[in-house]
């Protein structure tokens, strides 16, 4: 996976003019090869610099989401499964706020589009789901551009000790209602 990353990099790099939009399509195609988005962010950093690599960044992940939106509509059986695996991973009546899940995608290991899964369980519509994930795209690329080559500089324990203080802001974020359904709360029992 790193060689591929590297190759796609290169040829981004040699591209001349063509080069903003050949890095827009690494992120169209990201899912494909299984590469993580933080590593396509910080390499937009190294090769655009800070401002031209997240512009070119959060244009890239946005489109990624739209198609996101698009593929989930049309493939049910898909969206069963990430719904299931988001069920195990968070629970069945939790939703996530617009600033838990901003907050979540600065966690590299969270898969991505389970998080554009849970955008699209809290947003009414189209238009309201490309504002939530616009907003919580921009962060993301924001912060994994400009400070790429400080975060490959790390050590280990300041990185766990960053992740803890990130996952106790998510969970100081949550929101703080539960829903249970009735039929989850008195399971009925069917008699034979």
């Amino acid at each position: 996976m790193e060689l591929f990353g590297q190759y796609i990099m290169a040829i981004v790099q040699t591209g001349g003019l063509f080069a903003p939009l050949l890095f827009i399509m690494v992120h169209l195609i990201r899912p494909m090869f299984f590469l993580p988005v933080v590593f396509i962010c910080v390499s937009g950093g190294i090769l655009f610099g800070v401002f031209a690599g997240t512009v070119y960044s959060i244009i890239g992940i946005t489109l990624s989401s739209i198609l996101f939106y698009i593929f989930i509509q049309w493939m049910p059986k898909l969206s069963k499964r990430l719904l299931r695996m988001k069920q195990r991973l968070i629970g069945k009546h939790s939703e996530l706020t617009v600033t838990q899940i901003t907050l979540l995608r600065l966690i590299p290991f969270i898969h991505f589009h389970l998080l554009s899964l849970c955008l699209l369980e809290i947003s009414s519509n189209f238009k309201d789901y490309m504002k939530s994930s616009l907003i919580t795209n921009i962060p993301l690329a924001l912060i994994y551009t400009s400070v790429g080559g400080w975060l490959s500089n790390l050590s280990p324990m300041h990185i766990l000790l960053s992740l803890s203080a990130l996952l106790l802001l998510i969970y100081a974020l949550r929101r703080k209602e539960i829903v249970i359904k009735w039929e989850d709360f008195f399971q009925t029992t069917t008699q034979h």
